[in-house]
């Protein structure tokens, strides 16, 4: 997930791995649905980040009184309705997931969405004269379609977090986050899982997701 205005977690690379990583997700993925072919300049993808940001925003307004279980119950249904934790939970999963069983899918798919919501619950905490742009043009991709947009910190500075999105039964959804406009955040976590998954199964990565989830509870 992105960043807040006093923890900007940076990653580095370039547009063109970007990209790459996450078209080669899609590759070895051959049952995830195919993705339709989309135009740029979508407003509606548009629309559904700058709504999105708006919650963002009034909870970082409201971050300290809220405390964490307030500001992860206000940001719950804003991420769930934004961001395709299904898909982006196959994705990560990779190619064991049409090996699993619809009931270790559905628990991933579980994990996940709560580490999800408690990751920006955590991160997006307090207030500090942030601001949020978002690009009226969108970019086209293999993938779905691109939402460039800057979290414009209260000193002046500036982060770019651009969205990967696609078009889900009349809805537009996030499908994964890049910071700094570089390295896709469903590679990193991708990578950071894989491994668990091979060692220990299905289980034990529920088991490490509801973990870290407790963990950002502080």
């Amino acid at each position: 997930m992105p960043v807040t205005g006093t923890s900007v977690k940076r990653l580095h690379g370039n547009t063109v791995a970007r990209r790459t990583v996450l078209a080669a997700a899609f590759l070895v993925l051959p049952a995830v649905r195919s993705l339709p072919a989309v135009a740029a300049d979508d407003p509606t993808a548009v629309a559904t980040i700058s709504s999105f940001y708006d919650v963002l925003l009034s909870v970082m307004k409201d971050g300290p009184s809220l405390g964490f279980n307030g500001r992860r119950e206000r940001l719950a249904p804003a991420i769930h309705r934004t961001f395709d934790l299904p898909l982006m939970t196959r994705l990560m999963v990779g190619p064991q997931w049409v090996g699993l069983t619809a009931g270790q899918q559905q628990q991933l798919v579980a994990a996940f969405s709560d580490f999800s919501v408690a990751t920006y619950a955590n991160r997006f905490d307090d207030f500090s004269g942030e601001r949020f742009q978002v690009a009226a043009n969108t970019a086209p991709s293999p993938e779905g379609t691109v939402v460039t947009t800057k979290m414009i910190k209260g000193d002046g500075d500036s982060v770019e977090i651009d969205y990967l999105m696609h078009e889900s039964a009349g809805s537009w959804q996030i499908i994964d986050v890049y910071l700094s406009g570089t390295v896709s955040e469903l590679a990193t976590r991708r990578s950071e899982f894989s491994s668990v998954l091979r060692r220990g199964g299905p289980d034990a990565l529920v088991d490490l997701l509801q973990k870290k989830t407790l963990q950002l509870r502080g």
